[in-house]
C-alpha cells in the first residue's frame, strides 16, 4: 500500500454570511493584486525612474479587470469552447470555477497597452515592473488551487504524495505546491535579483522576457507532474494544453531579451 500524506481539508469558504461567501480563491486574487501593487510602487522609483507612483495606483484597477476578464475568457476559449458555446450564460458563472493564467496574462497585456498609451508611459519599462510582481499573484493562486483540491497531480508513490478529495483513491503529486514554488517563489527571486542589476533595469524588456521564459519553463516542467484536464487529456506526443500555451511565451520572451536596448 502506497504511503500518502493526509490532505489538509481546509474549507474553501473562509467566511459565509447567508448567500455571501468569502473564499480563499478570491482572497488569493486580492492578496496578489494588493501586494503586487505595493511592490510595483517601489520598483517604479528606479533608478532609472519609470513613472510616478500615482500611475501605479491607477493601473491597479486596469490590471484587476485584465486579470479577471482575461482569465475567464481565456478559460472559455482555451479549455472548454464547445461547452460554453452551447451554454453561453455559464460564462458568467465565475463562482463555479474556471480561470486561465494565459488568458489573464493576455488580459493584463491589453490593459497595459491601453494604459501606457493613455498616460504616455514607456511600455517596456513599465511592463518590466509589472512582470516582476506577477509571481506574487501566481504564488497565492496556486496555494488557493491546493486548498480547493483542484489541479492536482498525476498518480505517484513519492513520500509526499497526497490523496485529493476529487482525485480518486490513488496518491498523487501535490502539483499545485510545485507550481507555487516554481512559478511563484523561485521566479520572484530570480526577477528580483535581475532587477537589482542596473544594467538590466536600463535595458527595458529584459525583465519581461525573463518572466515569460521563466514561467514557460516552470509551467512546462510542472505539467509533467500535473494531471491534465479531464475534458482535454493529453495532446500530441503526450503534451498538455498548458505546455502548448506556454510555448509562445518562451518565444516572445527570447525575442524581448535579444532586442532589448539601453534606455537613452
Amino acid at each position: 500500500m502506497t504511503f500518502a500524506i493526509a490532505f489538509p481539508n481546509i474549507d474553501p469558504v473562509l467566511i459565509e454570511f447567508g448567500p455571501l461567501a468569502i473564499r480563499w480563491y478570491g482572497l488569493a486574487y486580492v492578496a496578489g493584486l494588493i501586494l503586487g501593487w505595493r511592490y510595483v510602487r517601489r520598483l517604479v522609483d528606479g533608478p532609472p525612474p519609470v513613472t510616478p507612483a500615482r500611475d501605479v495606483d491607477d493601473f491597479l484597477v486596469w490590471a484587476t479587470l485584465g486579470v479577471v476578464l482575461g482569465g475567464r475568457l481565456g478559460y472559455v476559449l482555451f479549455y472548454q469552447p464547445a461547452y460554453y458555446l452551447s451554454n453561453p450564460l455559464a460564462i458568467f458563472q465565475v463562482w463555479a470555477g474556471g480561470m486561465s493564467f494565459h488568458g489573464g496574462l493576455l488580459g493584463v497585456l491589453v490593459a497595459l497597452l491601453l494604459f501606457v498609451r493613455r498616460r504616455n508611459i514607456p511600455l517596456l519599462a513599465f511592463g518590466d515592473t509589472i512582470a516582476c510582481a506577477a509571481p506574487i499573484g501566481l504564488f497565492f493562486g496556486r496555494l488557493a488551487n491546493f486548498i480547493n483540491g483542484e489541479l492536482f497531480g498525476r498518480e505517484t508513490d513519492v513520500p509526499w504524495a497526497m490523496v485529493f478529495p476529487n482525485g480518486g483513491p490513488m496518491a498523487r503529486h501535490p502539483s499545485q505546491i510545485y507550481e507555487a514554488l516554481m512559478e511563484g517563489v523561485v521566479l520572484f527571486v530570480v526577477l528580483h535579483l535581475l532587477w537589482r542589476r542596473k544594467t538590466v533595469r536600463r535595458r527595458p524588456g529584459i525583465l519581461t522576457g525573463a518572466f515569460l521564459i521563466g514561467y514557460a519553463l516552470a509551467r512546462t516542467v510542472a505539467e509533467l507532474f500535473r494531471q491534465p484536464d479531464t475534458h482535454i487529456g493529453f495532446l500530441l506526443g503526450g503534451t498538455t494544453m498548458g505546455q502548448w500555451l506556454s510555448a509562445p511565451m518562451l518565444a516572445v520572451g527570447l525575442y524581448l531579451i535579444l532586442r532589448a536596448r539601453p534606455r537613452t
